[in-house]
């Protein structure tokens, strides 16, 4: 049942047919519901893969860029996560279908006028990760924000307030597990009104870009699948090639020619592909 609380000739709010409408940040929204039942497109899969892969992303630092975006989103009819996930869709990606996955030195925390500190250094150490910086630039209460990224865990840990751009320098504590593990790390600086934000800046990666367990499972079901195709494969054109009359004619051939064909439709739709 849809409700139309704006007259007649007004909007409609609630569910029409396959239709449902809201209101969204002022505007009225309509959009369909239901599922499609037609076979996707390669594309279609590649979009909603990069939109999965997105949204893997942001979950774990939503805190963040709700404060990082926040100065942006003022005034328009857009959310926080709304210009995080589209900025990272577009830019943050790598890979084609289906094996996109995140480019963590393109990951945009914030846009934004106020200046970045120039020789931004990292280091790890025994305990965490000392970040160190410039006092020139700005002013010297702008706040600096910190985010590092655990994407083995799917988590991350931060400060939108770590300190003032004038300290010059933040430690980052760490346990041991996580400085073992793969961290991705970033920075940027917000005016202590909250009415200016900097760029974010990626400070760099620690131990590498390890896969995920789900990753190496996929990649082990691939190559297990690679190697039954490459089996196969060469028997169908050792038969082929030597145009073999009477085995082309069997019922053998066409089930080898079946499980090829089979084969190598799956190989290019399956998660694990090498890079």
């Amino acid at each position: 049942m849809a409700l139309s609380p704006y007259g007649p000739h007004g909007p409609v709010i609630g569910k029409v047919g396959n239709l449902v409408s809201y209101i969204l940040n002022g505007q009225v929204v309509t959009r369909t519901i239901g599922h499609k039942r037609n076979k996707h497109s390669k594309d279609q899969l590649a979009n909603y893969q990069a939109m999965t892969v997105t949204m893997n992303l942001l979950r774990p630092i939503t805190a963040f860029i709700n404060s990082s975006f926040e100065i942006e989103a003022r005034g328009t009819v857009k959310n926080q996560h709304n210009l995080a996930t589209s900025y990272n869709k577009k830019q943050a990606l790598k890979g084609e279908y289906p094996n996109i996955r995140v480019d963590y030195s393109k990951v945009v925390l914030s846009y934004g006028n106020l200046p970045v500190a120039e020789n931004l250094k990292m280091q790890k150490t025994d305990t965490g990760l000392q970040i160190s910086w410039d006092t020139g630039n700005g002013r010297r209460d702008d706040m600096v924000m910190v985010l590092i990224c655990h994407p083995l865990k799917g988590l991350s840990s931060g400060s939108i307030n770590a300190c003032r751009r004038d300290a010059g320098a933040h430690f980052f504590p760490l346990s041991k597990e996580d400085l073992a593990q793969q961290l991705e790390a970033y920075i940027c600086f917000k005016s202590a009104d909250g009415k200016q934000i900097s760029d974010s800046v990626y400070l760099g990666n620690f131990n590498g870009e390890a896969g995920s367990p789900e990753e190496k499972a996929q990649q082990e079901k691939y190559q297990l699948l690679k190697n039954r195709f490459d089996h196969i494969s060469a028997e169908y054109f050792r038969i082929i090639d030597l145009r073999i009359t009477t085995e082309l004619n069997t019922k053998a051939f066409r089930n080898l020619e079946t499980e090829y064909n089979a084969l190598k439709l799956k190989l290019e739709h399956l998660p694990g592909k090498p890079s």
